[in-house]
């Protein structure tokens, strides 16, 4: 089982949903300096906060990995990641380990990240693509879902695996058969991966996260 839910917090009561996260969270929430990654943060937490609560999980417990992947200690069979970018927060639980990443597709986007950082394979079908950023963004959410899906995250080099795209989305050299889900909404992407496949989103209002 895998869930995946995205929300829109332009519109987040930032002082209302404050009031609503952990200690913890607010700590998190007073580090950043600009009211827009204050939302985000604080949204990110609220959207995990009704996954969690509608799979009846209570009270959990927040602890992080030796690289800084979170997971609750007192649910070992309840997995999540979460992701946020632009005006979008990103939401993903499981009851196995799983990554997830969502990305603004920026137009501008310098491509020779891609030309430094990623596998060859991946820098040559981006540059023969029709619309470069959009190729660019498919393999970076995937990428980035995978390098969290790990728990290294940014420890694991970009061009140390090779993602295929073809009719099925894959890991080359895979030895886990992990599955990638690849889904576009409005100028943004979202990549997931983990042990199943996502057949849907799950779109939340902001009103629905307080």
């Amino acid at each position: 089982m895998t869930k995946v839910a995205y929300c829109n917090i332009e519109n987040l009561d930032l002082k209302k949903a404050y009031s609503l996260v952990s200690k913890n969270r607010q700590e998190k929430i007073d580090f950043y300096r600009f009211e827009k990654d204050k939302k985000l943060s604080c949204g990110a937490y609220l959207l995990l906060k009704k996954l969690l609560s509608e799979e009846n999980v209570t009270n959990p417990i927040f602890k992080t990995k030796e690289y800084g992947k979170a997971y609750i200690s007192n649910h070992e069979n309840i997995h999540f990641n979460l992701s946020h970018s632009g005006k979008i927060v990103l939401c993903a639980i499981s009851d196995m380990e799983v990554g997830a990443d969502v990305e603004y597709i920026d137009h501008e986007i310098d491509l020779n990240i891609a030309r430094h950082y990623f596998h060859n394979s991946e820098y040559e079908n981006i540059m023969t693509a029709e619309n470069k950023p959009d190729e660019f963004f498919k393999y970076w959410v995937l990428k980035e879902s995978y390098m969290k899906y790990t728990g290294l995250g940014m420890n694991l080099e970009l061009d140390s695996f090779e993602i295929i795209v073809e009719d099925e989305i894959r890991l080359k050299n895979d030895s886990e058969n992990l599955k990638f889900n690849l889904f576009d909404i409005t100028n943004y992407k979202i990549g997931i991966a983990g042990h199943y496949e996502v057949s849907e989103l799950n779109e939340y209002d902001v009103d629905e996260l307080y």
